[in-house]
């Protein structure tokens, strides 16, 4: 770190962003121009490979995709979202109604699925609520990791003790079951919680339910 400079500048978060996908060029630029009049930051793109190229984990806000693209259309889009890194909410938008893709889209998470000739207040309804649910996914995703984080730093035995405390067992009858020493048993649940920031069996038993964590082991009620 440079003595004359010790604090570091913070890194800069881009602002959530309208990405627009449509292979006509002449709505592509009409709706780029109605989210940008309306306060939002927009890019467009008229295919959707081109956007998935430039896709980065910090990207955020929502995609407004039309359904039907040379190459790679919306539904496949949307599909390759979902196995990204960056899974942003998507929109569609379609010439007319197409009730089975509808439904295709949303079984597979789609935000809204508008007809390009709709009202616009249906799309920036749409949008409002993309961008708020790309915050709250994203904050999601973002304590999942902290908490993979903090388990990879337990080792195999200490996830094996984690494993019977949170059934409910006593130190001796987990070291019974695992042939080691109550002691050593105390010493591993001890380095647990201070592992995992946590005071009490409760959190973490919460904190594995939210991982999903000893599911096969737990007692069926």
């Amino acid at each position: 770190m440079n003595p004359t400079n010790p604090a570091s500048p913070a890194p800069v978060t881009p602002p959530p962003t309208i990405y627009i996908l449509d292979d006509d060029a002449s709505f592509l630029k009409s709706a780029t121009r109605l989210l940008r009049a309306s306060g939002y930051q927009v890019e467009a793109f008229e295919s959707a490979q081109v956007f998935l190229d430039k896709l980065t984990p910090g990207m955020s806000g929502c995609v407004v995709t039309d359904l039907e693209m040379p190459g790679l259309n919306g539904l496949q889009l949307q599909a390759a979202l979902a196995r990204s890194a960056n899974p942003m909410p998507v929109i569609f938008l379609s010439a007319q109604g197409d009730i089975p893709k509808t439904v295709h889209a949303m079984r597979g998470g789609a935000e809204d699925f508008l007809t390009k000739l709709g009202p616009k207040e249906e799309l920036l309804d749409a949008v409002k609520r993309a961008l708020s649910r790309d915050v709250r996914e994203r904050k999601q995703r973002g304590r999942m990791q902290e908490l993979h984080d903090l388990f990879a730093q337990l080792s195999e035995r200490e996830l094996e003790v984690l494993g019977h405390v949170v059934q409910g067992k006593l130190n001796k009858q987990i070291a019974d079951e695992l042939g080691i020493n109550e002691r050593t048993v105390k010493l591993h649940r001890t380095n647990i919680t201070r592992t995992l920031q946590v005071q009490s069996v409760a959190e973490l038993t919460r904190l594995t339910e939210e991982l999903g964590l000893f599911k096969k082991n737990r007692p069926s009620e």
